[in-house]
């Protein structure tokens, strides 16, 4: 009999009810006990929906993030966050936001206790981010059990077969990042003791099997990471709880005959993505050892073709028998919790898709068909083979003119019609902006009234006219609110649009939007990614009115703020039934229209995010030089049509660039804003050996943190910049949008900001005159 298991649900709630729990206990408004009581109920919910598993995951429930979980379990929270008022869990959050809630005791444990927060990054090639492990001389670990334990009581008393979940030693040090340039690997004997005392501890509490979650095998590892894996798992190996080493992301590859051989009781693939791999690893893996197959894609959104994955999965249940399990091919954290709520998608779409729940009805349905044959699920089979069948025929899908656009692309549309440095003169001429510039990244605090609006609007409430006037009062707002700050370059807030990517799909076809599709990004972030499901074109003229009213109210350069064509794929539900490349040219000739009417309407700077270029990374290296060819060519097909004297600019986030500066540079927009605050400009270590050629403004604000930055802890992180890129070429500001943030946060901050660029200038002046 097959075995059916998962590797982690979605906690933030059908209804976002996490996200709630967790802004209401930060601004003090519930205790501490609320906030653990919701965790309690989700806990119990989502159990509920996995009881007929024969294991579900315990431990994948999560304040904030999984790994810095893994970070407070193993005693690895920085000395930063220790010191001060509260609980562990202050301490958590103190690492997470740089604060936590109100401390009632010294009134705002918020400010008297602020913290530099942990640095952010993003989770393999997913839109998830996570808590960056910190390592130096003095990290010590001690194991830290009790949420974990707690969880699994919980589980058990309920009834349910728990497997812990943890991130495995060797990801967790991986991961995480050295603070002085201590080797991460001289840390792994001590941490495997700490591994070794949890494990004992899980199995005195109930646990027979634990999930060692290592997706760092599907990336190329060196001899040293390899051996790294041996001394890990051979040392755990006494351990009296059985391991499922998992992996996830990618395929094995090189890595598949260390993974098979190492000595734990099973090992989980991504059969979505790794499933050349099944062949040798059916033949390398021991005769004792389990092999769980992930079958059902757990980070997108579109239906199994069941009966085609049966066909693939007969032969090898008919080898290996009970020593096949069956799972999503990585945690359901990636995709909705249930599609049975949405009430307002198309219907021929809504019946191509897949949320959490239905994926686990999908692997129930599987293990039916191989324990007891497809005879016992056939209406099942029958249902599921019409669905896939019509969306591979369906006229909404295929758009033969859209094809056809694509095909036509030639190599001049990606090209500026002069270099950088003759396009800079231009743009200085046309713009007169001063040295050390000031700038947003596009969005201010979408406020309650701004919420309300929208749900107004899109409920039937408020019609057309009065959620324009509406929103044009906000963007009036944001202007004035930029001109009394004396930032130089405005942008007009983006009160109208409700995401970054879905706000441009909404106006796109090839595009649906679900109601409840909510996605964790990060904390009590959540995003709804927009559904692609078939060819994309842009109807009419998505941003134009709005920057042009902004415009009308200043005299100071106004940007048009899009989101880029890499950025649009990578953070959609995006089809699988075309490669991504063509998907995404689709997308870059659509926004270039945008692009090209903006420009028409006087608009003299363009800025087109692309956040998401680096996620997109294929995980192993010698896979980057395609993926980057064509994300590239995408993004200059977006920009380059313009005037020399219209400036580009682009903007990117949270994830590590230094590596790929060549292929940012190749992008050849005129100025690059990218996040260095939570890294305290080690993004900019690239500099040292690259010579970028264009301008950059590096982020000086950390807008994932309600703490305001100092004037001085600015002017110290320019001068870091300052060391790196020509001053002439820098630009100041925060590191992303400004949307989650409130006014009386966002206000002082960008004082600072300004008054920090104003000092700046004041120096280089000065330094001038003397040199003089």
């Amino acid at each position: 009999m097959i075995t059916t298991h998962n590797l982690g649900f979605p906690r933030i709630g059908a209804q976002r009810e996490l996200k709630f729990a967790l802004e209401s206990y930060w601004k003090g408004q519930s205790s501490a006990s609320d906030l653990h009581a919701q965790g309690h109920t989700l806990r119990q919910r989502h159990w509920a929906l996995q009881a007929d598993l024969d294991w579900l995951p315990v431990g994948d429930f999560s304040f904030y993030d999984q790994v810095l979980d893994m970070s407070q379990t193993l005693g690895n929270l920085p000395a930063r966050a220790l010191h001060g008022h509260g609980t562990e869990l202050d301490a958590y959050f103190r690492v997470a936001r740089g604060r936590s809630a109100p401390d009632h005791q010294a009134q705002a444990c918020c400010t008297a206790h602020a913290v530099a927060a942990g640095e952010m990054t993003k989770w393999f090639d997913t839109n998830y981010h996570y808590i960056v492990p910190e390592f130096d001389t003095h990290t010590r670990f001690a194991l830290h059990a009790d949420r974990l334990v707690s969880q699994l009581q919980e589980a058990l008393a309920q009834g349910h077969a728990a497997k812990p979940v943890l991130i495995g030693p060797v990801t967790y040090l991986a991961l995480g990042k050295s603070k002085d340039g201590t080797s991460k690997l001289s840390l792994l004997p001590q941490l495997l003791n700490v591994y070794a005392e949890l494990i004992e501890v899980l199995v005195q509490h109930g646990a027979t099997w634990i999930q060692m979650d290592e997706p760092i095998l599907v990336t190329e590892l060196d001899a040293d990471w390899k051996h790294a894996f041996q001394t890990a798992y051979h040392q755990l190996k006494p351990c009296r709880a059985k391991l499922l080493l998992t992996t996830y992301f990618g395929p094995l590859q090189d890595n598949l005959h260390l993974a098979a051989t190492l000595p734990v009781a099973g090992l989980h693939l991504d059969a979505i993505t790794g499933r050349e791999d099944v062949p040798a690893l059916l033949n390398l893996l021991p005769s004792h050892k389990v092999l769980s197959l992930g079958v059902i894609n757990g980070r997108n959104i579109w239906k199994t073709d069941l009966n085609a994955t049966l066909d693939w999965l007969a032969p090898i249940h008919d080898r290996l028998g009970d020593r096949l399990w069956l799972a999503p091919s990585c945690a359901l954290l990636h995709v909705p919790v249930d599609l049975s709520s949405e009430q307002h998608l198309p219907t021929d779409v809504q019946r191509w898709l897949a949320f959490g729940a239905q994926k686990l009805a999908e692997l129930r349905t599987l293990a039916q068909a191989l324990n007891h044959g497809r005879e016992s699920v056939h209406a099942a089979l029958q249902a599921n083979t019409s669905d896939v069948q019509s969306r591979r025929v369906s006229p909404r899908v295929h758009q033969p003119e859209v094809k056809e656009a694509v095909a036509k692309i030639h190599a001049d549309m990606g090209q500026r019609q002069h270099p950088y440095a003759v396009r800079a003169r231009l743009q200085a001429e046309r713009l007169r902006l001063p040295p050390y510039p000031t700038t947003t990244i596009g969005s201010f605090p979408q406020t309650t009234e701004i919420r309300q609006a929208r749900r107004a609007y899109k409920s039937g409430e408020l019609d057309a006219t009065r959620y324009q006037i509406a929103m044009q009062a906000e963007i009036a707002r944001s202007v004035a609110e930029q001109e009394a700050l004396d930032l130089d370059v405005l942008v007009h807030g983006e009160a109208e649009r409700n995401d970054m990517v879905e706000y441009f799909g909404e106006q796109l076809e090839g595009y649906a939007f679900s109601q409840f599709g909510w996605v964790q990004s990060y904390g009590s972030r959540c995003v709804k990614p927009p559904i692609l499901f078939g060819d994309i074109c842009r109807p009419a003229p998505m941003t134009v009115a709005w920057t042009r009213f902004a415009q009308s109210l200043t005299q100071r350069p106004m940007k048009g703020m899009l989101t880029g064509p890499v950025t649009m794929l990578n953070w959609s539900f995006v089809r699988d039934d075309q490669p991504r490349s063509e998907t995404c040219l689709q997308l870059a000739l659509a926004i270039r229209e945008e692009v090209l009417d903006l420009e028409r309407a006087g608009v003299s700077i363009i800025q087109i995010d692309e956040a998401a270029l680096r996620e997109g990374l294929p995980l192993r290296r010698t896979q980057w030089a395609t993926y980057l060819t064509w994300a590239i060519e995408a993004f200059r097909i977006t920009a380059n049509g313009v005037r020399d004297d219209t400036q580009i600019h682009t903007h990117m986030c949270y994830s590590e660039f230094n590596d790929i500066m060549d292929a940012i540079a190749a992008m050849d927009a005129d100025v690059i804003t990218i996040e260095t605050s939570r890294s305290d400009m080690e993004l900019l270590d690239a500099f040292e050996h690259f010579a970028y050629p264009n301008e950059i403004g590096p982020g000086v604000y950390d807008i994932h943190s309600p703490n305001i930055p100092s004037q001085d802890q600015i002017v110290d992180l320019m001068r870091k910049a300052q060391s790196r890129i020509p001053a002439e070429r820098l630009w100041v500001n925060p590191d992303c949008g400004l949307k989650t943030r409130q006014w009386q946060e966002v206000i002082p901050a960008l004082q600072n900001m300004v008054a920090a660029a104003k000092r700046l200038r004041e120096e280089s002046a000065a330094a001038v005159t003397h040199r003089r």
